[in-house]
């Protein structure tokens, strides 16, 4: 039985839709006070009221200083401190490096990559007050452990945020803060659920457990890594990806 995380102040970025707002919505179930975090503030305050009174919306580009120190002082204000930072917004446009213009790879890292460092620089004040400081990255499999045609930007930004990560955890643990990094597999968001079941069936075809995740399993694997249970692991990695990256081929799924 894990510590309750109820009543703990948690920021999740990039939290309207998708992976963000899975893992918003598991925080959410458990009572946490949870400040949900986009671009775009009709979303962002949508999302708050489906996830219930604890839930605030809020506004802001993480790829901006002056917005993320916003940001924080606002989750400050709001809930009385900040616990927990999910650290998941992100952008994932597809194009090969041959047809990249430059400005559409800076585009990605000052979100994917600089983003990260952003939103951590600016809530550090308040997790090192917080007697369970907890900082997750939401990375992928794709840049870290695999590549994907038109996501070179992406993948790159993704793997630097583990580099950033180990060294993070090193400065940050005399604080009592950990900082570890979910990488999600192929997960059921709205984007992938244009393409059609066929792709779906394709996709999950595989996978060894023979299904795409769920935006709340990641948000699981969020929540262990911000329960008081998980306070000596820090600058680490759980991919939930169902077992995709293992099989040598797709024969050996069904060998």
């Amino acid at each position: 039985m894990f510590t309750p995380i109820s009543g703990r102040a948690v920021i999740v970025t990039g939290a309207s839709r998708g992976i963000g707002k899975g893992i918003a919505r598991v925080f959410a179930q458990q009572g946490a006070k949870v400040m949900v975090v986009s671009r775009n503030s009709e979303e962002a305050e949508a999302c708050a009221r489906e996830l219930g009174s604890g839930a605030r919306g809020l506004a802001a580009d993480i790829s901006d200083w002056d917005a993320c120190k916003g940001m924080a002082a606002a989750a400050a204000a709001a809930f009385g401190g900040i616990d927990i930072l999910c650290a998941n917004a992100g952008t994932f446009p597809q194009t090969k490096i041959e047809n990249m213009d430059p400005a559409e790879w800076d585009t990605v890292m000052a979100t994917n990559l600089k983003g990260s460092f952003l939103v951590v620089k600016a809530c550090l004040p308040w997790l090192k007050r917080s007697d369970q400081g907890r900082i997750v990255l939401t990375s992928s499999i794709t840049g870290p452990v695999t590549g994907f045609p038109g996501w070179s930007h992406y993948g790159a930004s993704k793997a630097g945020q583990l580099g950033f990560m180990r060294t993070a955890c090193i400065e940050l643990a005399r604080y009592g803060i950990t900082i570890n990094a979910v990488l999600p597999g192929n997960i059921i968001t709205e984007g992938l659920a244009g393409l059609g079941e066929e792709y779906r069936n394709t996709m999950a075809a595989s996978i060894p457990m023979k299904r795409l995740g769920t935006a709340e399993d990641v948000g699981n694997a969020a929540l262990f890594l911000a329960s008081k249970e998980a306070g000596y692991i820090t600058g680490q990695t759980i991919i939930v990806d169902g077992g995709q990256i293992l099989p040598e081929t797709l024969e050996a799924i069904d060998a």
